[in-house]
């Protein structure tokens, strides 16, 4: 497919996206037990960077070109580097146990992988 050829895409179909919204959902339970006075604040910055993720593939995989597309992809792997940041701070904070971070950052670690490997197969013309 050239890249100005338009873009159709199963987005929920493919893993990234189901592993990715898989973590925004814990990152709204896990959120959901930060103090009060985060509410808007780190609470409201982690679910909206976590869903930033999967909102940027579907809009990406929606758009005309795979050009455009893969810049979409791009934003969505700048959320996971804010995800994994803010999930380290959570801890730091004393809102999230260790164990609880490592293992939300190792899965968003893999999800900015998965990405990376889908804004490759969008970068061939």
């Amino acid at each position: 497919m050239g890249s100005k050829e338009k873009v159709i895409e199963d987005v929920e179909g493919l893993d990234v996206f189901k592993v990715a919204h898989q973590l925004v959902l814990q990152v709204y339970r896990l959120t959901s037990s930060f103090p009060k006075e985060e509410l808007y604040g780190l609470t409201s910055q982690m679910r909206r960077a976590s869903s930033s993720v999967v909102m940027n593939l579907v809009e990406g995989a929606n758009r005309l070109t795979k050009r455009e597309y893969r810049h979409f992809v791009g934003i969505a792997r700048g959320s996971v580097g804010e995800v994994r940041y803010q999930l380290m701070l959570a801890k730091d904070l004393g809102f999230l146990k260790l164990e609880e971070c490592e293992l939300l950052r190792g899965d968003y670690k893999r999800v900015g992988q998965m990405l990376t490997k889908l804004g490759q197969s969008l970068a061939g013309d």
